[in-house]
């Protein structure tokens, strides 16, 4: 039995502040107001808070490991490795667009993580595939030679290679060569379908609306991002099936009051839930603000889209999908100044939630931990609440973190001698 005494707990409708949380057999046994804990020991976090474990959906890399990258144990290990020391205990390991071997090969890393997890290590969730399938005008850092078109996937023949302006160079990415099928990105999928869970598209595109079909058929969640969408297909690309919206605001066309596109789309239709990168920099505060006013707590995901830059001092250099990326001060950035992912964690998200944004604790718990693993179909998992897994954080007055339990287990405390990296709420 493991008694955390004399926080103020972040349950999913109050704070409950002093509270005593008892954990028995990787599950939270009881949860009471503050009282003497008996003949078991207890840690006393008096002037801390306990919130579930962060859940990100959408992450590339963190302290210099991408998720494409090669490196002895598999890179999907190593992130997980790093994570908790951020308050994450389950994450989506996301991919840029990239080529039918590098997807395998990162997918039969998610599958053994998955099989076989490994000690102190947050959980693997199926992984999110930024996908080959994205508007070639709005891709961002995204490879533009691995871009292929929905309607070629299914059988019409030729690469299915995308036309169109936009985004950065690169062939197939980790120097696999551009000269693969639409159908074979699909065979992938098919292949490893388990261990799928989001997959980024552009519905817009011809198959488009085929392809959302075919993937929520077999289990995935469709999520309509780097994309010019009007309004009307974004719509119909819901009715078909797609269930979220990928990084909301980015990669995507303006919020126009006579041409609302995809985001005016997403923000009006309770049937999809909006990823938003949580840093201040990617979208403002106020309009952070305004999408949750509309949607709900209940309906956002944070999210950090962090790259391997994360958690690294600014001007460090780090990979992106085998394309060289530095860390600024705000962001991470291509050669040419294009916008990379980003340097967020998730517990400069939850900073950046309350101290910039205006959220109450108990709404940014709900954004960073509670929604997600709702979209996720992950029972049991982010909140605090009697029986529900015991994956949980311990953060300090300024929201930083202290401590990360999994399941019960104390797999990170902030001064261990592995890396710290707490940031106060000033800098998120």
């Amino acid at each position: 039995m493991i008694v955390l005494s004399g926080a103020s707990l972040v349950l999913p409708d109050r704070v409950l502040s002093p509270g005593t949380l008892v954990i028995e057999e990787g599950r939270i046994a009881e949860i009471r107001s503050d009282a003497p804990s008996g003949n078991h020991a207890a840690f006393a976090f008096h002037g801390h808070y306990i919130v579930p474990g962060f859940i990100d959906v959408h992450v590339h890399g963190v302290d210099g490991v991408d998720a494409l990258d090669e490196v002895p144990g598999g890179a999907v290990a190593a992130i997980a490795a790093r994570l908790p020391g951020y308050g994450v205990t389950a994450f989506c390991p996301t991919t840029v667009a990239c080529g039918p071997a590098a997807l395998r090969g990162v997918l039969d890393q998610v599958r053994r993580a998955r099989e076989t997890p490994v000690l102190r290590s947050a959980r693997v969730l199926p992984a999110h595939l930024e996908s080959n399938f994205i508007s070639p005008d709005y891709t961002g850092a995204q490879p533009s030679g691995c871009l292929r078109s929905p309607r070629a996937a299914f059988g019409s023949g030729g690469s299915g290679r995308s036309s169109g302006s936009g985004g950065s160079g690169g062939s197939g990415g980790l120097g696999e060569p551009p000269e693969f099928e639409a159908a074979d990105i699909l065979a992938e999928i098919e292949r490893a379908t388990p261990d799928v869970g989001i997959v980024t598209l552009a519905s817009e595109l011809e198959g488009g609306l085929d392809l959302v079909r075919w993937l929520s058929a077999r289990g995935h969640h469709v999520s309509l991002g780097h994309s010019g969408a009007t309004y009307e297909e974004a719509l119909a690309a819901i009715s078909a099936g797609a269930s979220q919206a990928t990084h909301l605001f980015n990669r995507m066309p303006r919020l126009d009051h006579r041409a609302p596109g995809l985001v005016g789309a997403v923000l009006q239709s309770d049937e999809i839930a909006a990823e938003i990168i949580c840093d201040g920099v990617h979208v403002h505060p106020a309009l952070i603000r305004t999408a949750i006013a509309a949607k709900r707590p209940s309906r956002i995901l944070a999210i950090t889209d962090a790259t391997a830059a994360a958690g690294l001092p600014t001007g460090s250099r780090a990979m992106l999908g085998g394309q060289l990326i530095t860390a600024g001060a705000r962001t991470a950035q291509l050669s040419d100044g294009t916008i990379a992912g980003s340097i967020l964690t998730m517990d400069r998200a939850f900073q950046t939630l309350v101290a910039h944004v205006g959220l109450s604790v108990v709404d940014a718990a709900t954004i960073c931990s509670t929604s997600p693993a709702r979209e996720l179909g992950l029972l049991g998992h982010g909140m605090l609440m009697p029986d529900a897994v015991a994956d949980l954080v311990v953060l300090d007055a300024q929201f930083c973190v202290v401590q990360t339990y999994l399941g019960g287990q104390l797999v990170y405390t902030r001064g261990s001698g592995a890396h710290n990296p707490a940031r106060p709420a000033s800098q998120a």
